[in-house]
């Protein structure tokens, strides 16, 4: 009787354990659990140098301690078109991003601490590691889509100015 019971025992288990390893759901990997959304933080304006008309203005999202300046957009999915991620350091000094967890395409523009731009990283690729660096020193990185720079036909000396909201 005990024999029976054990070998009916045996058989569930065996039942149970197979059909537990053929589930075919996908782990999930540590980055797909991670979820950022876009936070309003502030308005951005991007100029002409030469004639001072307004090109664009953009939602920013500020990254502004090392925990945001670190992370950046990483890990977003999209970027709608009207907004980009301002970092704002504390010094000047030569710059330099790289696309590490990042899925999107992204233009990164270098800009000095009087608010002009003096640089590009255009459509840097997702995911590449290689150093983005700036060609000046500077004190804001701004970061929109890829190929938003060459659009909106921005240039070297061309500036911005911002408000952070309350």
């Amino acid at each position: 009787m005990q024999l029976k019971a054990l070998l009916k025992y045996a058989l569930v288990t065996t039942v149970l354990l197979s059909v537990i390893s053929c589930k075919e759901d996908k782990p999930l990997k540590s980055e797909d659990k991670i979820v950022l959304s876009f936070k309003k933080e502030g308005v951005l304006t991007i100029n002409k140098a030469v004639t001072d008309s307004i090109v664009k203005t953009l939602d920013i999202e500020i990254a502004d301690n090392e925990y945001e300046t670190q992370t950046g957009l990483m890990y977003r999915t999209k970027l709608e078109a009207n907004r980009g991620m301002l970092f704002i350091f504390p010094d000047v000094q030569m710059r330099s991003f790289y696309m590490k967890n990042t899925k999107i395409p992204l233009d990164i523009i270098y800009i000095d601490k009087n608010k002009t731009i003096i640089s590009f990283q255009k459509n840097a690729q997702p995911f590449d590691e290689t150093a983005l660096p700036s060609d000046a020193p500077a004190k804001y990185v701004l970061e929109i889509n890829g190929g938003f720079s060459d659009e909106w036909q921005l240039e070297i000396g061309d500036h911005i100015d911002f408000d952070v909201l309350k």
